[in-house]
């Protein structure tokens, strides 16, 4: 399927320190327009500055959250999930809409035209970066179309089998997809998508041959890896662990370099394949164009949400750790899984 690699040799973990350019320029603004306003007198110059009569007013109506994926997936949960809780705190209805499409890169395309007043927002996801790399004749480029408003969470995959297959561990399984080249079915929740690059950088680096599968989104694939109809999977660990715990599928290692607190008896994959380390990256962004002052008061709002006891514990039940931060942390994170991403995809020679 692939070219043998030596996977010890490459280090996907990179971190380079370019910080989002727009997000730059967003904050310079701001800081610009407050001295402005000290200065001169508040009273007579805020008709002229239409942006902090949106902040005054922000939000007035109901705000439109984009999902690159379908419904009943890990995406569209965590979109409703953060749709309500963010609901309450901006005092708005946030309404999910799913678009799945060219994994995920038809809702970010919407997002993109949409205007820039706060009221389209885009989830988010590994999609994106790794869209930045593998699309191909895209109308827009990620990082400098959408301005990142807040990261939200990160969480590990799990690489699951069904109950049938005679694996325990991922060191058998590797054993058994060595011993049966291009037999063994992986399911993949998209080209392109979190699931398909992670499974794609584990054929890399454990070197076996599998047989991929593509579903439209987690459903789907999920539904038939209980039914048996596929053998192997990766997933978010938030969509999967409900099966893992009901015995309908069986739980071989998580992506990251250390276990999960959720599933601490589960190892991590690189006990079994040196090196290897993947997780899911979520947040909010919105159009290039939206107003400082707008991403700051959802960045805000977003970071009191995950602060909040009863959401960490949520989050903690299914594996994820809560991240927040400022705008430009995540655009800095967007960056990195970006170039991270972009190695996987140049190593394995992969296209949409």
């Amino acid at each position: 399927m692939q070219k043998s690699h030596d996977a010890r040799v490459f280090d996907w973990r990179v971190k380079p320190d370019n910080v989002s350019i727009q997000a730059r320029k967003l904050h310079i603004m701001n800081i610009a327009r407050r001295h402005f306003l000290r200065l001169g007198g508040a009273a007579a110059i805020l008709p002229s500055l239409p942006p902090m009569a949106h902040a005054q007013t922000y939000p007035s109506r109901p705000i439109q959250l984009i999902v690159g994926f379908p419904a009943g997936g890990p995406n569209d949960i965590l979109a409703r999930l953060m749709a309500q809780w963010l609901s309450v705190r901006l005092g708005q209805p946030i309404v999910v809409e799913d678009k799945p499409g060219a994994s995920s890169n038809t809702a970010t395309e919407a997002v993109v035209r949409a205007p820039g007043d706060g009221y389209t927002l885009l989830l988010v996801g590994p999609a994106n970066a790794i869209s930045a790399s593998l699309g191909e004749n895209l109308k827009f480029n990620f990082l400098r179309d959408i301005a990142p408003v807040a990261a939200i969470l990160r969480e590990p995959l799990v690489m699951v089998v069904h109950v049938s297959v005679p694996a325990t561990t991922a060191t058998e399984f590797i054993a058994l997809a060595k011993a049966s080249p291009g037999k063994l079915r992986m399911a993949a929740t998209g080209k392109g998508s979190s699931p398909h690059m992670s499974g794609l950088l584990f054929t890399i680096m454990a070197e076996v041959d599998l047989r991929i599968v593509q579903y439209s989104g987690g459903g789907p694939a999920i539904k038939d890896m209980a039914e048996g109809q596929m053998d192997m999977m990766f997933e978010p660990m938030s969509a999967a662990i409900e099966a893992i715990r009901a015995g309908k599928l069986r739980a071989l290692a998580v992506t990251t370099s250390t276990r999960s607190m959720a599933m601490p008896d589960v190892p991590s994959l690189s006990d079994a394949v040196p090196g290897y380390e993947a997780s899911v990256v979520t947040g909010i962004g919105a159009p290039a164009n939206t107003p400082a002052d707008i991403i700051e008061r959802l960045n805000a709002e977003i970071n009191a949400t995950l602060a909040d006891p009863a959401v960490k514990a949520h989050f903690a039940d299914t594996g994820g750790i809560p991240l927040g931060g400022s705008p430009a942390d995540f655009g800095r994170l967007l960056a990195e899984e970006t170039e991270k991403w972009a190695k996987v995809i140049k190593t394995a020679g992969a296209k949409l």
